[in-house]
């Protein structure tokens, strides 16, 4: 598992005071369990089905009709809409469908059962179908059955049972959105999803496994499109997980955790984080739902402002993501640039392969000339690499020499035709944007300054014929690193060399700057597949049915 010590789930066997809860474990947005947080409660003694507790609550609500959750696919609920539907059932039915699993087990080969399945008690589909004992039981799940609704009084089906039910007192001051009832008869399962608000998921009686997933897991779970009716809960089902449809689901295993909860515990779920849930026959449940601070301060007016921000940032991420660079290191790397030794800078060049003399300023050695022979053999390695490769991804008109290591090179044969450009968006695609991206900046400095000198239009033709977006964010990335390693007089005078050998400088500009931007584009383009379910280029994600 990859998740950092800061998310892992902590378990607190003493229930924290407000201010504990809010600076402790709210603040760091990481899942908490709470033993025993609900002993306490009224509802924990009356609701218990081991003692009588069926009986109380067909006292207290059996005579309420309820919002059932109905699926095809049990003991499998997917929330998407086009995999459940909501039926109104009597909760007194519910709780002789709880009492044959009790009394009977989970076979309903009872005679209660049997004449159950033949006089159904009300509960029709909303394609006007009747289910019926067995088959009915097992596909039934009241899920986010309102005790409490904030914002429709009218909603809380099951008012009545709110004095068995106490507020933590570490919630203490918190504006409730909802509290609900979550009540199984048969083994359900739930599929992956996450809230828009904080959570705190209490066990009456009974128990729960709990798989969570950071939000930063989001690209391995396929969210569902943020247009769509479901778009919190994930694509990926439950079973037999088709990983050519889903090839990022094989990680998802690196970032889940699992808890099982039983009666009395009760789990803090940080708003975004995904979560599926695993109940076991006849498990009651109550959750508390509540905004959080940062959701509570945001201002509308700043809506759009926010959502640039965060589409920039995972925007960034995913292009270093491209480029196999952890987004922390990117920064470490500009700053090592300058250091005497690669020890720092794995996969970098050492200093000692620029050129010989660094005594010389750059405009000296910028009226010396470049020859070949005065780079180190690594260096050359890597020149000769980059004219091949680029010779090799065009069409010559007349073939260019090898290059050898005892040679001076005061020009260029041959003459390099247009070709179309490559489309590479991953480091690992494109071999001339890999030997770009090894060379440290001096020696990046040392190679471009000899190719400029000694291979004027296979230069031209990389820029203008052969660079891949990625090339082209790598080549740019050199550059800003090369920056931070020299003078801004020897700077611009490396530029002008680089740029001296193009007919057009303004062509070679647009060519960097449209490479970059498409590689910009992709990673965009990834960001609202991996974190929105979105693929503008593409057809819909695909969606669990029945």
């Amino acid at each position: 598992m990859s998740s950092s010590s800061s998310l892992q789930i902590h378990r607190f066997s003493k229930i924290p005071s407000p201010e504990e809860f809010a600076t402790q474990i709210e603040s760091k947005n990481a899942p908490a369990v709470f033993t025993g947080c609900v002993k306490e409660w009224k509802a924990f003694s009356k609701w218990n089905v081991l003692n009588g507790g069926l009986d109380y609550l067909m006292d207290m609500v059996g005579s309420s009709v309820v919002g059932a959750m109905l699926s095809k696919s049990a003991p499998v609920f997917y929330g998407d809409i086009r995999s459940h539907e909501r039926v109104p059932l009597p909760f007194s039915t519910f709780l002789g469908y709880c009492k044959d699993i009790l009394q009977y087990g989970d076979d309903g080969n009872d005679s209660i059962s049997q004449l159950r399945k033949q006089k159904p008690e009300g509960l029709v589909t909303d394609h006007g179908d009747h289910l019926v004992g067995e088959e009915s039981r097992k596909q039934i799940y009241l899920a986010q059955v309102p005790i409490v609704n904030a914002e429709n009084d009218e909603m809380a089906q099951l008012e009545c049972l709110r004095e068995d039910i106490e507020t933590p007192g570490f919630l203490e001051g918190k504006v409730l959105a909802a509290i609900n009832l979550w009540m199984n008869s048969s083994r359900t399962r739930s599929s992956t999803h996450y809230d828009p608000h904080h959570n705190l998921l209490c066990i009456i009686s009974g128990h729960k496994q709990v798989v969570l997933w950071p939000p930063s897991a989001c690209s391995v779970l396929y969210p569902l499109p943020l247009y769509g009716e479901a778009s919190n809960h994930s694509a990926i089902p439950l079973e037999n997980i088709n990983f050519s449809l889903y090839p990022r689901a094989k990680s998802m295993d690196e970032y889940s955790q699992k808890v099982t909860l039983h009666a009395g515990d009760a789990l803090f779920i940080p708003e975004g984080w995904f979560h599926q849930v695993d109940s076991g026959d006849i498990t009651i449940a109550v959750n508390f739902w509540w905004q959080s601070d940062m959701m509570s301060s945001m201002l509308e007016h700043m809506d759009a402002y926010y959502l640039r921000r965060l589409m920039k940032r995972l925007t960034d991420k995913e292009m270093n993501r491209m480029l196999c660079t952890p987004s922390t290191t990117v920064d470490k790397e500009v700053a090592n640039a300058s250091g005497q030794s690669s020890n720092g800078n794995a996969g970098y060049f050492d200093q000692d392969l620029d050129l010989n003399d660094h005594t010389l300023s750059m405009k000296e050695k910028l009226e010396q000339g470049f020859s070949l022979n005065d780079l180190q053999p690594e260096a050359l390695r890597c020149l000769n690499e980059l004219v091949s490769l680029v010779h090799h991804q065009i069409d010559q008109i007349q073939p260019v020499g090898d290059i050898q290591t005892d040679c001076s090179v005061s020009g260029e044969e041959g003459k390099i035709e247009k070709i179309v450009k490559t489309k590479f968006f991953n480091l690992e695609e494109d071999p001339i944007a890999n030997v770009v991206w090894s060379l440290e900046p001096h020696a990046f400095q040392s190679v471009f300054l000899t190719m400029a000198h000694n291979f004027p239009r296979t230069l031209e033709a990389f820029i203008l014929h052969a660079l891949s977006p990625v090339g082209a964010e790598v080549l740019t990335r050199k550059f800003e690193q090369m920056d931070q390693t020299i003078g801004a007089d020897d700077g611009s005078q490396f530029y002008q060399k680089f740029y001296s050998v193009f007919d057009d400088q303004f062509a070679a500009m647009d060519a960097l700057l449209n490479g970059k931007e498409s590689f910009a584009s992709q990673a965009f383009n990834n960001v609202l597949v991996q974190y929105l379910g979105i693929n503008v280029n593409g057809p819909k994600p695909l969606v669990q049915k029945d």
